[in-house]
């Protein structure tokens, strides 16, 4: 005890303000570091650690990840957060890469990209593609990630056969540089498609290679009509591009994983065909269809569109809401709690980005996908925005648990924010629901922070008062401990 209190007594002041200064710099850096983990990743980086590491070697178990019913957790659908290639996505080399040549930004992230080579190699490719050396060459370009590496491939494969539809896709996609350039290209696949699809099927019940051959020309077939669609829709030939979606929902029913209904529902919109949309949204807005925000929010823009031109919060407050209003807010609270990120994009609140190749429903993606689109839509019905902007919020109110208890729809996942920010590129700002709060270790490293700056201020400007303090406190700190460790033992020596 004497050696300790001797060693407490050589310390200078100047120790005491190392000390803490030392103490406050490294609990700023904890803060700094804190402070931007969360922000890049949307979780306490301390508490990551605690969870992953520490808890389990003090004998702690992870809670289960859902409970069953769907009042108390999501569904196994939603949990998994599947992601869905996004049925208006745009052309890479018309589009994406002119953004890119303009802004010297990347609007695709690797993991969309990634996403889309996997589609392209389940769309394009099968197993029998040894029998055709130009689906060989296009097999190893599907999978090749070098943009030119790929381009190449498809003019190797084209020199080896002149019909090679998917070549021609690839070129359409990624070499053209306008939608002129990419609709010649998907006539030509167009023709080369057609082609190998009617030779595909007069084969198809030869063997399993051959049917395996008329479903990859089937998807092959229905991927070209559906892309000229989209060039005669951004050529303005929208009444053309009607035709070609309506002929192939007809043709290939099947392939509703498409979502070729939600290409249709803009271009009618566009059109003004109200009563055609009303009639898709009766087919598709089904309680045992898989929802999407075009569905939800086009069916609350039709409602809207009734009201909207004569409706006055203030007259609305005197008088109440009529039927038709009640619906049409009703609506709007349903597509709010669908996806509660496209209000702010629609109301301008937050700037749109070219939307990617893929969307996570319900989540920021699947928002900037709908209004990069549909935008133009709600501007032209006098008033929509308005009552959206007046209502929008409300739906907050009705569901103040939305991870744990939804009102029409499951509990919001959990898992949206991680996927949007794989999918989104990064100097977007990805829209967060709920608000996260600020975990407690930013608090607690604030606090240490303002702490220990203000104990190494006053030391500065008060050496030898704060060493006194500092001595008192280490001397009463040690009585503490010693008076807690003897009174321990002689608990337990009395116990036994």
């Amino acid at each position: 005890i004497d050696y300790k209190t001797r060693f407490l007594n050589s310390l200078t002041p100047k120790f005491y303000v190392a000390l803490t200064g030392t103490s406050s710099l490294i609990s700023g850096l904890i803060f700094i570091f804190e402070w931007w983990y969360f922000h890049k990743h949307g979780t306490s980086f301390i508490e990551k650690v605690s969870i992953s590491h520490l808890r389990p070697l003090m004998g702690g178990t992870e809670s289960s990840i859902s409970e069953s019913g769907p009042s108390s957790s999501n569904s196994q659908s939603e949990t998994k957060c599947k992601v869905w290639r996004n049925p208006l996505n745009l052309f890479r080399g018309a589009e994406y890469r002119r953004y890119t040549w303009v802004t010297g930004k990347e609007p695709l992230t690797y993991y969309d990209m990634n996403l889309s080579a996997q589609d392209h190699q389940t769309f394009f490719t099968c197993d029998s593609d040894f029998l055709r050396p130009s689906d060989t060459v296009m097999q190893k370009a599907w999978r090749e990630r070098n943009p030119p590496a790929r381009i190449k491939a498809a003019y190797q494969a084209l020199e080896l056969n002149n019909d090679c539809a998917t070549a021609y896709v690839l070129l359409a996609e990624e070499e053209a540089t306008t939608i002129v350039d990419a609709e010649r290209l998907f006539k030509q696949a167009l023709k080369a498609g057609e082609t190998i699809y009617r030779r595909s099927q007069q084969c198809q019940h030869q063997s399993p290679q051959h049917e395996a051959q008329l479903r990859r020309d089937t998807n092959v077939l229905v991927y070209i009509k559906r892309r000229l669609a989209m060039c005669a829709r951004k050529l303005g030939r929208i009444r053309e591009a009607v035709k070609i979606m309506r002929d192939l929902m007809k043709e290939f029913p099947p392939l509703t994983m498409l979502n070729i209904h939600e290409n249709l529902l803009e271009s009618l919109l566009e059109l003004q065909a109200y009563a055609d949309v009303q009639a898709v949204l009766a087919k598709y807005d089904d309680i045992s269809l898989p929802k999407s925000a075009a569905i939800c929010y086009t069916a609350a823009l039709l409602k809207t569109r009734t009201v909207s031109d004569k409706f006055s919060p203030e007259t609305a407050s005197r008088r109440g809401l009529s039927t038709a209003e009640i619906n049409a807010v009703e609506a709007i609270h349903r597509a709010v709690e669908f996806n509660p990120h496209v209000p702010k994009y629609l109301l301008e609140m937050k700037s749109l980005i070219l939307p990617p190749e893929h969307i996570l429903k319900r989540g920021d993606s699947e928002a900037i996908a709908y209004a990069f689109f549909h935008l133009q839509h709600w501007k032209r019905i006098e008033g929509a925005l308005n009552l959206l902007q007046c209502t929008w919020e409300g739906t907050f109110r009705m569901i103040p648990y939305p991870l744990e208890k939804g009102h029409l729809f499951y509990p919001y996942p959990s898992c949206t924010e991680t996927a949007d920010r794989e999918l989104l590129p990064t100097f977007h700002h990805v829209s967060v629901y709920p608000k996260k709060e600020l975990p407690f270790f930013i608090h607690f490293t604030a606090g240490l922070c303002s702490s220990t700056a203000m104990i190494a201020l006053l030391t500065h400007q008060f050496p030898e008062i704060m060493g006194v303090f500092a001595k008192a406190v280490s001397m009463i700190s040690r009585t503490c401990v010693e008076y807690l460790t003897v009174s321990s033992f002689w608990h337990w020596k009395t116990s036994l």
